[in-house]
């Protein structure tokens, strides 16, 4: 699979009916982009968003960033990628991820059951092809191990360039590693901070985000109560010109990764974030990929 060395990371999908949502996604293939990463948190159940996705385009990549364990079992889980894989060849990538946290339940131990079991499933329904290829999402080295073992490799989600070049110790030269990073175009630094921090409040708050942080380095005072240190939030949240934008999202792929996911935020809910797509299109793809001349 081809994704291209860079690809668009949005929840903006989740607050546009289907035919603005199709509008989008046709252009963004037209503009170049290989792929689309579409996360399951706000109400769109993943294999279906990416089905539809799938359905209004010829060649882009659909990418779920992540489908989450929790909300359907193995099985299904199993057949509805075999089914994708089959009606879309070498399009659709399943990235599965624990999700929330559950108390008492070790998310490696669960990852690695729910693979198990859906190894272990059979039906009546045809195998495709090409192959159901699958993702996880991990931060820490077991998840990435595992990653690497049972899966094409891993997807990460709000991390430093730091975490990149660790995730890719850990991997190693062959596996996939496809990285989210969020971006924000306001070259105000008071400004581009207040909507950083509004946007990562949320990873801010939470047990297990903040660990993730303390464990990249970071300390309690660049947590700052959900506040976030401005190193932290910068680290976090790219913002700026084009220009700073696009040589800050290179450092991730020096470091390692293979793919890198912009996510654009500040865009108002049932907007489109697509003026800054067409901008990063135009900086980051290829002449003979984006249609420049």
């Amino acid at each position: 699979m081809d994704l291209g060395r860079f690809g668009v990371w949005t929840f903006d999908f989740e607050d546009q009916p289907a035919g603005m949502v199709r509008e989008s996604v046709q252009e963004l293939e037209e503009l170049g982009w290989q792929a689309i990463w579409v996360p399951e948190l706000l109400g769109r159940e993943a294999l279906t968003h990416a089905g539809f996705l799938l359905s209004c385009t010829r060649h882009i990549t659909v990418v779920n960033g992540i489908a989450k364990i929790w909300l359907r079992e193995p099985q299904w889980m199993r057949g509805a990628a075999l089914l994708l894989a089959d009606a879309y060849p070498d399009r659709h990538l399943v990235g599965l991820g624990f999700g929330d946290v559950r108390p008492g339940v070790k998310p490696l131990r669960a990852m690695s059951d729910y693979l198990d079991a859906m190894d272990a499933t059979t039906s009546p329904n045809p195998l495709p092809q090409s192959p159901m290829r699958r993702v996880l999402a991990a931060y820490g080295p077991k998840m990435l191990e595992l990653a690497r073992d049972r899966s094409l490799g891993a997807h990460t989600y709000h991390v430093s360039v730091r975490h990149t070049a660790q995730a890719r110790e850990v991997l190693g030269d062959g596996p996939f590693l496809g990285v989210e990073h969020a971006v924000l175009f306001e070259s105000d630094p008071d400004k581009a901070r207040e909507i950083a921090r509004e946007h990562l409040h949320l990873y801010f708050t939470s047990t297990y985000n903040v660990a993730k942080f303390l464990r990249l380095g970071y300390t309690e005072a660049d947590i700052d109560g959900g506040r976030g240190s401005d190193r932290l939030v910068d680290d976090l949240v790219f913002w700026g010109d084009i220009d700073t934008i696009a040589d800050k999202l290179q450092g991730h792929l020096d470091a390692g990764a293979d793919h890198v996911g912009i996510q654009v935020i500040n865009t108002p809910p049932g907007q489109s974030a697509m003026p800054h797509w067409r901008r990063l299109a135009e900086a980051l793809l290829p002449a003979s990929v984006s249609g420049r001349t």
